[in-house]
């Protein structure tokens, strides 16, 4: 919505509050709600503060010592947030709400601001990329502050059979599905469709591709959107990349074209593959961001573990699909567990050093590339993943230094988080028998 009519809907009464919010590295929607007409009449033109903080907590927002950026002895200070007012829209699933997402000023670690560079980086080569990213989560009918109770274990998934496609079993979440379409639409996302997917109560609901970065504000705000509607609801929604050993992965396949002076550019588009495959590896933690992340890659199962190209294969990474002005290619790497602005940007950085040097990708795979143990395998652990990003000379030249100095240090913590932990599996193994 543009101000002239939030302005006339905060007279009416009809919007109350704006939620004005930035993504932490997880990708979170983090922030404040403001009274509208105070938003209208400061943050508008000002801005607002946050503590610096926010881009070095844990996933329990504790505080994390060794960041470069923000630390104790730095004092924790505040970052600038300016809402960009292409973003605001209804937060139709909210009541009396608008939405509006912000930069962080200055911060070159921001998730936002490090897609933006790399969209400048393409531009300046005359180019624009243009995504979608496809994200699927599972659906229980157990509210999140009783799954809490039970530590996430026995909740009660939304169905009860494997539902891909199949119309009848989706239908029986209509009342979540249907309202959440709805809600998005009348948020500024349009949505193409939802359906059942390979997993009891797992679903995928798409949105319109856009330029990537609008897309990736989509695709937080559609995060967002299905989290609090399934909370009003009593429901709960993960997008935990392998929820269950015994359960299908969530993916969040990206779909990306690119375009010069209007038109679909294919000639870019093959060495845009030749980056992927040789530059994915080492910027795979950005896709794959959680030690979860790659308990997703087993082979046979939908979700990739070779680095292969192909026309229209879902066995392998990366795979070309539509013709003409539809014409892109499919990175089947990422999970739902993305942040959809650390994921773009490292496919536009993989992309654009396939066509700065013109890499040209090996012929089309063929077969079922599980099985083709000649092709390379994904990295296969956030540490592996982690060790590549850090020891990567062209992701310091490519995203800078900094960013990557900052983002290791934040996966090495996520790592030795879960090294620390002891976990249910360890206590059914050894508690009695060893």
């Amino acid at each position: 919505m543009t101000l002239d009519e939030l302005r006339a809907l905060v007279d009416d009464g009809e919007v109350e509050t704006v939620v004005v919010g930035f993504t932490d590295h997880y990708g979170r929607l983090c922030g404040k709600r403001f009274d509208a007409a105070f938003f209208l009449e400061s943050v508008v033109a000002d801005g607002t503060h946050s503590c610096d903080y926010l881009l070095t907590v844990d996933m329990e927002m504790e505080p994390v010592a060794g960041y470069g950026f923000a630390s104790w002895d730095l004092g924790y200070g505040d970052v600038h947030l300016v809402p960009d007012l292409a973003t605001l829209r209804r937060a139709d699933w909210l009541d009396a709400t608008a939405l509006v997402l912000c930069d962080v000023d200055g911060v070159e670690v921001a998730p936002r601001t490090i897609l933006r560079r790399q969209l400048d980086r393409l531009g300046a080569a005359g180019l624009e990329a243009k995504a979608a990213t496809e994200l699927e989560y599972y659906l229980f009918r157990t509210p999140y502050d009783e799954a809490a109770r039970q530590g996430y274990g026995g909740i009660e998934p939304a169905g009860w059979y494997i539902e891909d496609y199949q119309l009848l079993q989706g239908a029986r979440t209509e009342p979540f599905h249907a309202a959440v379409r709805r809600h998005l639409s009348r948020s500024g996302v349009p949505v193409e469709s939802s359906k059942g997917e390979w997993g009891l109560g797992q679903h995928e609901l798409n949105v319109r591709y856009a330029g990537a970065l609008e897309m990736a504000d989509r695709h937080v705000v559609l995060k967002q959107c299905l989290k609090e509607t399934a909370d009003r609801q009593g429901l709960s929604v993960t997008f935990m990349a392998k929820y269950a050993a015994d359960r299908a992965g969530s993916s969040c396949h990206v779909h990306v074209s690119l375009w010069r002076d209007g038109v679909n550019a294919e000639e870019e588009l093959r060495w845009l593959i030749g980056g992927w495959l040789t530059r994915v590896p080492e910027l795979m933690v950005l896709l794959a961001p959680t030690v979860n992340s790659y308990k997703r890659y087993v082979d046979g199962s939908w979700a990739p573990t070779r680095l292969a190209w192909s026309h229209d294969n879902r066995t392998a990474g990366f795979r070309t699909v539509g013709h003409g002005d539809s014409r892109r290619v499919e990175c089947r790497i990422p999970g739902a567990d993305c942040n959809p602005y650390l994921a773009l940007a490292a496919l536009v950085a993989a992309a654009l050093d396939g066509i700065e040097h013109r890499v040209e990708p090996p012929p089309a795979f063929v077969g079922d590339a599980y099985g083709a143990s000649e092709i390379d395998q994904v990295p296969r652990s956030l540490r592996e993943a982690t060790d590549l990003f850090a020891a990567s000379a062209f992701a310091k030249e490519a995203l800078g230094a900094e960013v990557v100095e900052h983002y290791t240090h934040f996966f090495r913590t996520e790592q030795a988080a879960f090294d620390a932990a002891v976990t249910d599996w360890e206590r059914r193994r050894y508690f009695e028998r060893i």
